[in-house]
Parts: C-alpha cells; sequence; structure tokens
C-alpha cells in the first residue's frame, strides 16, 4: 500500500490527500452518522453514502496528514444542528460526502472510505452499534462495539501526542 492516499469526489473535481496509515478505518452507526446520511435539502441530497444497514465507513486520519489538494473552493460545510462542532464536508459539484471535520481541537478527520481510490485498507471494527438498524450480529468475524472502544480511543491518544511532536508538514500531503 502506498504511504499515500488519495480521495477524490464523484465526478473528480474535488481531491484530498492523505499521508501514512490511517489512524483507524472504521464503520460507524452513532445518531449523528446516520442522521447525516439523511441530509435531503438540496444541494446535498443523497451526499454521504451508508452501508446498509445504515453504518459509515470512515478512515480516520491526523489532520495534519490530511489535505485538500484540488477544489476546496467546491466544499461546502452541512452540519446538524446550527451550533455543531463537527462539519460534513460534502463537494457540491456531484454532491459527494468528502470528510467530516471538527470545529474544536480535535486532532482528527474522519474521510468517508467511499471517496478513496486504489487500494484502501480495509474495515477494522464497527464501532456504535447500539444504534445500528438492524441489531443481528453479521458473520464477517469484525469487532463489534456499542460504543467507542478502548483500542480506539488509544490510538487517537497515541496519533494526539505525535502531533505534538512531530514537525508540522510545509507542504500539503
Amino acid at each position: 500500500m502506498s504511504d499515500k492516499l488519495l480521495a477524490h469526489c464523484r465526478c473528480g473535481a474535488v481531491v484530498a490527500a492523505a499521508i501514512g496509515k490511517p489512524i483507524i478505518a472504521n464503520v460507524c452507526y452513532c445518531a449523528d452518522c446516520q442522521a447525516a446520511a439523511r441530509i435531503e435539502a438540496p444541494p446535498l441530497s443523497g451526499a454521504i453514502e451508508t452501508t446498509a444497514d445504515g453504518g459509515t465507513e470512515c478512515l480516520i486520519f491526523r489532520k495534519d496528514r490530511f489535505a485538500v489538494t484540488k477544489g476546496a473552493e467546491r466544499l461546502q460545510a452541512a452540519r446538524l444542528k446550527q451550533d455543531a462542532s463537527t462539519r460534513r464536508m460534502i463537494a457540491t459539484c456531484c454532491n459527494s460526502g468528502m470528510y467530516m471535520a471538527f470545529d474544536d481541537a480535535k486532532p482528527w478527520v474522519s474521510v468517508f472510505r467511499a471517496r478513496f481510490v486504489g487500494e484502501v485498507p480495509p474495515v477494522e471494527m464497527r464501532i456504535c452499534t447500539k444504534y445500528r438498524r438492524f441489531p443481528e450480529k453479521l458473520d464477517d468475524r469484525l469487532p463489534n462495539h456499542p460504543g467507542y472502544p478502548a483500542k480506539m480511543m488509544l490510538r487517537i491518544l497515541t496519533a494526539w501526542i505525535a502531533m505534538v511532536f512531530t514537525p508540522k508538514c510545509t507542504t500539503p500531503p
């Protein structure tokens, strides 16, 4: 697998790059991810793709390892609530959900897995499964977690600490 992963909107007008291995690759079933997938107001209709059971597949990267390299002016923030600290960034050219970012100090971005091209890391786990539409267990050997598992939180904490001690990139990924 390459050290650089490229993500693009459906029409290719917006491109983003991520450097290195993601912190984690998961499917999230939280209420916010499911609500975001149902955004219906134009021009954002159908913007965020989900699995058949309502999950949103994401690759989570350190925010200093992710950058929009083309078409940033085409991105529009979609918020579930006016005062929400999360922004789902949508490529307005073709209504493609690209990634979720935070207004606060969280050190990561969640990039929609469907946007990546090439060899994409496989999903490692399901999180927030207590909100899953169909609660029966899937027989695919992926770990299912009702909330945010310690393994995921430890990886995020480790990445956050690494960001403090890693020199900032002078060029985008």
